[in-house]
């Protein structure tokens, strides 16, 4: 009688697909909450290629004002031979040049980067020495608002 119980019993080891799809419902859940935090993360991260390509810009700003009697507005007398900066995230373009000043932007919005959440555009400003910054998610130039320090410049 005993020998009859063993007969019957079958132990089967591995997932019932019941088991796999519950499990791949819970995996894809956690995907849908994790991915956009890891994404404004990223974009966060690539803040700082802009930062790298206008402080590029303006040092080489600085170099060509040495030389000449007033800031130039054309990236290649910058020696800068791209518009974009090294990622290919923000395009770099400088604005508003006299002898004593210019305005360097960096934009995101032909690129991945227009999903951030503040920070599409960003620029610094060069006026008599003093330096401030500017960001925006969507604005024209003119409406960026420079102040000393800015929430997408952290030091």
């Amino acid at each position: 009688m005993n020998n009859m119980n063993n007969v019957n019993r079958t132990f089967s080891r591995g997932f019932t697909l019941l088991e796999l799809v519950i499990a791949m419902v819970i995996a894809a859940i956690l995907v849908a909450l994790a991915l956009p935090s890891f994404m404004g993360s990223i974009r966060k991260g690539r803040r700082s290629e802009a930062m790298t390509a206008l402080t590029a810009l303006q040092q080489e700003a600085e170099r060509w004002r040495s030389n000449n009697q007033s800031y130039t507005a054309t990236l290649s007398d910058l020696r800068i031979t791209t518009p974009t900066s090294p990622g290919g995230y923000y395009t770099l373009a400088i604005s508003g040049n006299s002898a004593t000043g210019y305005t360097a932007i960096a934009d995101g919005s032909a690129s991945s980067q227009t999903d951030d959440s503040t920070c599409v555009k960003m620029a610094v400003k060069v006026d008599r020495g003093a330096i401030t910054y500017a960001s925006c998610r969507s604005c024209a130039d003119t409406d960026l608002v420079f102040a000393p320090s800015n929430v997408c410049w952290s030091k």
